[in-house]
């Protein structure tokens, strides 16, 4: 069996790596020329963790820039292209239509012949039945999205929580066996079976209730820096989660949730949910008030600096170990600081040619002499 997949990106590329270390033959297509050459070349530019060294170990992984030989070459096929948000917070399909219709054009003189086009970036509730409604009937079409975060996309793969498969076709065994495998070793695969649409709506539901934990987190932990609790933040969180009806993870005082997944994810559901004719304020809410955490952060910063000193940021992507600023809130906070006359550094250089041009990378000045932003 050979598996296919189409956009391999940052994500997409772990998951091509890790399907061929499950001893499938796998090709991959991305429409970048000058990446894909590199790889096919074992060469590649990335912060993410162990890529690079699967990535040399590779034996039967193909990269091309043609979609359709991918289609005409593999049985199995996956996609993970872009779906950009577009105004109303809806996600714009419009690149997987794009592969869609290549199936439709390669299918013509195998019509037969059984396929399955799994789709793996986010979409729409509903998108998935118009793709299956749109392609040939031997084709069967999956939801298959991976809950991953940017910095560990391998290991999240390989330790998922939970798997989602949302459709049924020839090939549901194969691709459960396919996560018990990548998994193999790590945990036994937790894989949830259901209805392509219900799917879609699980994946941004799961995103959504993950960034309302998050602004709750903020909010116990504002409250209680208000009321000269500050130091027992961390001590009440914790305490908070060990309950088994809430659980510590993400349950932590910070900077706010950002990046390419959450917020998106917020506003699609709130998307759909009022396409539905449900009205979900807490969604709404929930990103006022992460929008409001950060100036909460800035009043209190600023506050504790009476000496006027420089601040320094750990990192400023939106989470640490990343090299990505979409929606970065420790960059909102370091350019409000900026716009206040105050003087900011950076320790880490990753983006240093992405952010704001007057945040400085290096001639720090002594320790006694700056106030660290570290949360």
């Amino acid at each position: 069996m050979k598996i296919g997949l189409i956009g391999a990106g940052r994500l997409g590329i772990c998951l091509a790596l890790l399907i061929e270390q499950e001893n499938y033959h796998v090709i991959a297509s991305d429409m970048r020329e000058d990446y894909i050459k590199d790889l096919q070349n074992k060469k590649i530019n990335t912060t993410e963790p162990q890529v690079e060294e699967i990535l040399e170990h590779s034996i039967n992984l193909e990269f091309t820039t043609d979609n359709r030989k991918v289609i005409r070459e593999s049985d199995i096929i996956f996609t993970l292209v872009q779906t950009p948000s577009l105004e109303d917070g809806s996600y714009d399909v419009s690149a997987v239509w794009e592969v869609v219709e290549d199936i439709k054009k390669e299918m013509g003189g195998i019509a037969n012949y059984p396929k399955s086009f799994v789709v793996g970036c986010t979409t729409n509730p509903g998108d998935c039945d118009q793709f299956k409604d749109a392609l040939p009937e031997s084709v069967d079409v999956y939801y298959n999205p991976e809950f991953i975060a940017q910095g560990s996309i391998i290991d999240d793969l390989r330790h998922a929580d939970m798997v989602l498969l949302g459709g049924q076709g020839k090939h549901s065994k194969e691709l459960e066996h396919l996560y018990h495998r990548i998994q193999n070793g790590f945990k036994a695969a937790n894989v949830n079976t259901m209805s392509a649409k219900a799917a879609e709506l699980t994946k941004i539901a799961v995103n959504c209730y993950l960034t309302t934990k998050i602004t709750y987190a903020n909010q116990v932990g504002q409250v209680m820096i208000r009321d000269g609790m500050e130091d027992e933040v961390s001590t009440v969180l914790k305490a908070i989660g060990g309950d088994s009806r809430i659980g510590t993870k993400y349950l932590n005082y910070g900077y706010g949730f950002g990046g390419p997944c959450f917020p998106r994810d917020n506003r699609a559901f709130a998307a759909y949910a009022s396409k539905a004719g449900v009205e979900t304020p807490l969604g709404a809410t929930t990103d006022k008030f992460n929008d409001e955490h950060t100036k909460f952060l800035y009043e209190y910063y600023v506050n504790k600096n009476e000496r006027h000193l420089p601040y320094v940021f750990h990192y400023l992507t939106y989470k640490q170990g990343v090299d990505i600023l979409t929606e970065s809130r420790p960059h909102d906070l370091a350019t409000s600081l900026l716009d206040s006359g105050y003087d900011v550094y950076c320790l880490d250089p990753t983006v240093k040619d992405k952010v704001d041009s007057r945040i400085k990378f290096s001639d720090f000045p002594t320790m006694d002499n700056v106030l660290y932003v570290n949360l």
